[in-house]
């Protein structure tokens, strides 16, 4: 009879985040008490995410990509989901966890796919010694062929998003745009051109090429959206609780702004 031995002693989880002792937390190797007050909040997320702290202009421009998609009004699946359930009395929690839980592929994850799109036809213009002319009719060729729309180019509400037109021209400033900005301009005109209507860089696809500017992995772009939408989901349930009469069917259209008139930093 064959006796296998099993150890009686359980694995060793591994993390490499933070560690937790008496009078002592680190994160990624720095204690707290030095990050408090000496780091920026792009500086914290990139060190979290990342591993390491990022160089200045990569620090300003995540935390002006988070500041980017903050908020964007009542209409997104994220707001009515939280929103909706904040209507029914439910804890804060729960509201918020009923928004994130609709950041999903078509909201919010359009980032991941959008990176992949971008990515793919900068790789294009190595592999096959392509221009990224040429790179962005072969991956809107590809993609049409599949049946399977490029994410992150297209807007419901925005001719061009001005979250996109700041978000350039301040990677532009920094010295970040590079070859996956270029390659994300031009995908958006041949795009418009096969198509035969705008199809202007919307927040996703821009924040995709910046993304891939600074070397983050495709798998953190939905985190990233998730830690920026959940303040704004916050606020949205708070103020439903406060200022709307609960048990109703929440409808986006029904919302009417009433808040601080235009104003300038």
């Amino acid at each position: 009879m064959l006796y296998v031995k099993f150890s009686t002693m359980p694995k060793r989880r591994k993390t490499a985040i933070s560690r937790v002792e008496a009078e002592k937390i680190t994160v990624r190797g720095y204690s707290i008490e030095d990050l408090i007050g000496r780091v920026s909040w792009g500086e914290a997320v990139y060190l979290v995410l990342r591993g390491e702290l990022p160089p200045t202009n990569f620090a300003k421009l995540l935390e002006a990509i988070l500041i980017s998609v903050i908020d964007h009004g009542t209409k997104p699946p994220s707001t009515i989901a939280a929103v909706t359930v904040a209507n029914t009395g439910a804890n804060l929690n729960s509201s918020v966890a009923a928004g994130i839980l609709a950041i999903n592929k078509y909201h919010g994850g359009a980032i991941e796919d959008a990176m992949r799109a971008i990515s793919e036809a900068v790789r294009l213009q190595t592999a096959e010694d392509l221009s990224a002319e040429e790179s962005a009719e072969k991956t809107v060729a590809d993609y049409k062929k599949e049946n399977v729309r490029i994410s992150g180019f297209g807007h419901r509400f925005h001719a061009a998003d001005p979250r996109t037109v700041r978000l350039f021209e301040l990677a532009r400033e920094l010295n970040i745009a590079g070859k996956f900005v270029e390659q994300a301009e031009i995908l958006e005109r041949v795009l418009s051109e096969k198509s035969g209507r705008p199809l202007p860089i919307n927040a996703d696809g821009a924040i995709a090429a910046l993304l891939c500017e600074m070397n983050f992995p495709s798998k953190t772009a939905n985190g990233i959206f998730m830690i920026a939408r959940t303040v704004g989901l916050v606020a949205h349930a708070i103020e439903e609780q406060e200022r709307n009469p609960p048990m109703r069917t929440v409808d986006a259209d029904d919302y009417e702004y009433d808040g601080a008139t235009e104003r300038k930093i």
